[in-house]
């Protein structure tokens, strides 16, 4: 059931309802305004993509895929809102702060500053900005010295999110797959499935950047390696999304069969005798585009072969998808479908329960949510294979926590001081 219907209760945000109004845009008679119609707007702003209708609907209604075709028709020849921007163009922003993830750090995580940064982003003021990395992922790449050079090799998808702001997550992933017996092969060229562009019906650049993506794997196509996605979303671009921009590619086509989540490959594909822990609990909360489009079941196995006791929250959303729950005009409903199940349950947790979930949108949700963080998948097993048992009563996310929050603030301290040192250099230049 659509994640916004379960908070207001409104027909017009139900599956149902949006159906219905698109129905009545198309026939014209009472809808009479088309593509413009703000009616329709208002119903799909709600619409949080989750892609949920597809999965639970008996006729599969796609209604991210009619919102997304819906905004592009309705902002033709129109600006979009600067949240649009901000959060659409993510890859770019998140590229231009990688010259110098610590400025762009200052700006969003310093008093004062961070709020500017909001409002320009169109960001509800409640809510934070994540912190840039330091270090990319694909720079951290460049320097590892491969464990498996012939070995069978693995594509691994250094996607915008995990690149740039959690890039420990890709590295857990390298070193899981290595322990696999693989060789990861990561792309130098920069490369985007463009999923955040969707969200805001801006189709011709994601088409455009679909069309990178193809050329940039192309090699790797041709050889019909396998490609392993850790983010939910950026996943389901390349299992849906793609058919349906590009239906005629052949390429496309390889592609789409050969993209896995890291639990499917583990699970299916290299059948791999998964490394232990210690039996204890777990919950996990499943991406909507794994249990829409993908295949979440793989990641519960893979789990569930460390030794951990799993129980899949049913919880549906997470209520943040991607922009949604940052969004000022859209903060309070994803907040309010966070709240229904997700939040509660792992604030009612031990504090040595793993808490699990691969989006980055969930992991976001909960972190700023509730006194926790959950973890990936691949950052569970890379635990298991170097066996870092957490300490009894802890949580088991404890040090990859306080090693990202350390190697943040390094930085900016080191900035604070050298801005200080500037300031008070120019301060005895004025009096000379």
């Amino acid at each position: 059931m659509c994640p916004s219907y379960m908070v207001t209760r409104e027909e017009e945000h139900s599956t149902r309802g949006r159906a219905r109004m698109l129905w009545e845009m198309m026939n014209g008679e009472v809808i009479e305004d088309g593509w413009r119609s703000e009616e329709v707007k208002r119903s799909l702003d709600l619409c949080l993509s989750c892609k949920g209708c597809k999965g639970d609907c008996p006729v599969n209604v796609d209604m991210a895929t009619y919102k997304a075709e819906f905004l592009a028709h309705y902002y033709e020849g129109r600006l979009r809102p600067r949240h649009a921007f901000a959060f659409g163009w993510i890859h770019l922003w998140s590229r231009l702060a990688s010259v110098a993830p610590t400025l762009a750090n200052v700006f969003t995580q310093t008093p004062g500053l961070r709020s500017i940064a909001k409002w320009l982003a169109g960001m509800d003021p409640r809510r934070s900005i994540p912190p840039f990395a330091p270090q990319s992922f694909k720079s951290w790449f460049k320097s590892h010295e491969p464990k498996n050079p012939t070995g069978p090799a693995v594509v691994l998808f250094a996607d915008t999110f995990n690149d740039h702001f959690h890039p420990d997550t890709l590295m857990s992933a390298v070193k899981v797959l290595e322990a696999a017996g693989y060789e990861v092969v990561v792309p130098e060229r920069r490369f985007c499935c463009g999923r955040p562009l969707y969200d805001f019906g801006m189709l011709e650049r994601a088409h455009g950047y679909l069309e990178n993506l193809l050329d940039v794997l192309a090699p790797h196509i041709e050889a019909e390696l396998p490609v392993v996605v850790l983010e939910p979303s950026c996943a389901s671009v390349l299992k849906d999304e793609l058919r349906d921009l590009m239906p005629e590619r052949e390429d496309g086509r390889i592609l789409r069969d050969r993209t896995m989540m890291l639990g499917e490959f583990l699970v299916k594909e290299a059948k791999a005798d998964l490394p232990k822990l210690p039996k204890m609990r777990a919950i996990a909360q499943g991406h909507c585009h794994q249990k829409a489009v993908l295949d979440f079941q793989s990641d519960k196995k893979a789990l569930e072969a460390t030794g951990l006791d799993v129980e899949v929250l049913s919880s549906g959303c997470c209520g943040m998808a991607g922009a949604f729950g940052f969004v000022e005009s859209t903060r309070e409903v994803g907040h309010a479908a966070g709240e229904r199940v997700l939040l509660p349950r792992v604030r009612r947790e031990r504090k040595d329960t793993w808490v699990i979930a691969d989006g980055f949108s969930c992991r976001e949700q909960i972190a700023q949510y509730t006194d926790r963080r959950a973890l990936h998948l691949a950052e569970v097993l890379a635990m298991a294979v170097d066996g870092r048992v957490p300490p009894a009563g802890q949580p088991p996310e404890r040090e990859i926590v306080r090693r990202r929050e350390r190697a943040v603030r390094g930085t900016m301290l080191k900035a604070g001081a050298a801005i200080a040192f500037a300031t008070l250099a120019a301060l005895a230049l004025r009096k000379l």
